[in-house]
Formats: C-alpha cells, structure tokens, sequence
C-alpha cells in the first residue's frame, strides 16, 4: 500500500501554502510621496517651546528605559536630533522623537537639536504612525491600532501599507486583527504577557472562548506553539478521539494536517481540510467581512 511519503497526490499536499496560495509577483503600490520640506539643518530649540504629537500613536513609555536614556543623554547629549514643524511664533510640534524629547526634560536639559520641516496635519499624523511602526519596540496592539489608522484614515490597503513599513501583507493584516480579540486579552498582549505569537493563534476564537483560553496560557505559562495546539484542539475537538475509539480511528494524513495548520496560523482563521485519497475540499471559516476580505486577498 503506498504511503504519504511516496503517493504524490499526498505529496502535492505536503508542499505548504506555495500549493495553495499560489504567489503573485510584488506590485509597488503607487504611494504619494509625503511632501515635507528639510527646512534647515540641525538647530537648538528650547525644550519649552515645543509641544507633544497629538499623534502620537504610542501609549506606552517604559520608564526604566527613559532614564537610562536621560542618564546617556546627560553624558553625551542627543545624538539624533528630534523633527518638529513651525506652529506659531517662536513655537514647535513635535513629530518624531518624543522619546528623546521626554528624556531630555528627565535630564533637565534646556534645549534640544532639532530640524524644523513643513508639513500639514495629515502630513504629520503618517510620518508620525510610519516612523512608529518601523520601531521594534511598538507592542502589537499599538502596532495593529496604528495599521488600522493609517487604513482609516489614509485609505491604504493592508499591501501599500506593509510596502511602506517594510512588513509583511499577511502580518499587517493580524496586527490589524489583534484588534478583535477581548480586551482582557489586549492588555496582556500590551503589557507583554502575552506575545504577538500567542495572541495570533487566538485570532480563531472568538469572546469568551478568547478570554478563556488566555487565562488557561497564562496560567500554564504555554508557549506558542503549544497555544496553537491548545486552539486547533477548542475548534476542532472532533478531531482529537476518545480513549475507546483511537483503535478504530485512521491517523490523519501528516501532509494534510500540516497544510491545515499553515493555513490557520497564515489566516488566523478556523480551516479544514477534508481529504480523501487526494482529492477533497479546503472550507475556512470566517466571522465578519474584515475576515473575508483578508481571505480574498490571500488568494490573490
């Protein structure tokens, strides 16, 4: 009887989401340039005379980390000077650098290298959120609020927008996600409990279920594929058999189940593959339209 690893109807499945999703090539979305003007080069500005980023999409400053960047700061001053815009005589916004602007007034420093450039409201705000995105440090849940910003409020698709940050399409889109889940279950992604890891392969559920599971990681401190075995076993319970039955019970083709399990973790949705001797349906699963529009782009 030929098996999985020689039958190559099996074989084809085992090729991953290549086989499935088949890949387009890369389109440069047509982005217009953000018009800001270099002004100058770097001045002294006085730290008085500039007022935070409205937008300022970042929520959370980690203490410890500012003073260890005061305490450099105090030492060898700012090596990379903030930008602002003019809003007034004698008067600055903030655009980027409000991390090395908070730890300046730590250190109690009196001014700030600066470079003044022009933009205008709308301007800002997307300097602002790109310029944030492109940070390691942004949580996911900042991370998936400022991708849903940008979608909202610049009308960029989840492609431009991962062609701008220099993301990948599919994770842009489980950022923006992340967003769904509980709110118990985004502030410990936000507060570092939880990894975006964990939070993604939460994305099938939905509620309660959601904020039950997280309470199960946390408690068991899993990890993350453990968490997506954990999940697959909540929204496919048929498939893990009761103790009397696993005689009479065919194991799953490891081809298949790896297919599936690629497709969840590429989705964030519930999938499954019904196959009989290579030919069968592909069924996914999906609760709202955010849901069915990231399918449809998937498939291309």
């Amino acid at each position: 009887m030929p098996t999985a690893t020689h039958d190559p109807k099996r074989r084809a499945l085992g090729k991953g989401l290549e086989s499935l999703l088949p890949s387009r090539p890369a389109v440069v979305p047509q982005i217009a340039a953000t018009a800001v003007e270099v002004l100058g080069k770097p001045i002294d500005l006085p730290l008085d005379s500039i007022e935070r980023n409205p937008y300022q999409t970042r929520t959370h400053f980690d203490e410890t980390q500012l003073d260890e960047l005061a305490q450099s700061i105090s030492a060898t001053g700012v090596v990379q000077p903030i930008v602002v815009k003019k809003i007034g005589e004698d008067r600055y916004q903030l655009i980027t650098g409000e991390r090395r602007w908070l730890a300046s007034r730590k250190a109690g420093e009196k001014t700030i290298p600066a470079v003044i450039r022009s933009a205008n409201d709308e301007q800002t705000l997307e300097m602002t959120i790109v310029e944030n995105l492109q940070r390691a440090d942004l949580n996911p849940i900042e991370q998936g609020k400022a991708f849903e910003r940008l979608s909202r409020e610049f009308k960029l698709t989840q492609e431009q927008m991962a062609y701008r940050t220099g993301k990948d399409r599919a994770t842009v889109g489980n950022f923006i996600r992340l967003l769904r889940l509980p709110e118990f279950v985004q502030k410990k992604v936000e507060s570092g409990e939880l990894s975006f890891g964990h939070a993604r392969a939460m994305l099938a559920l939905e509620g309660d279920a959601a904020t039950s599971a997280a309470q199960k990681i946390l408690a068991l401190n899993l990890s993350v594929r453990q968490t997506e075995n954990y999940v697959q076993g909540l929204i496919n319970p048929e498939s893990k058999p009761k103790p009397e039955q696993k005689k009479d019970v065919q194991p799953e083709d490891p081809n298949v189940r790896e297919a599936q399990d690629q497709l969840q973790r590429k989705l964030g949705l519930k999938v499954r593959i019904e196959d009989k001797h290579g030919k069968g349906k592909v069924v996914i699963e999906y609760a709202n339209v955010e849901d069915f529009d990231a399918i449809i782009a998937a498939l291309g």
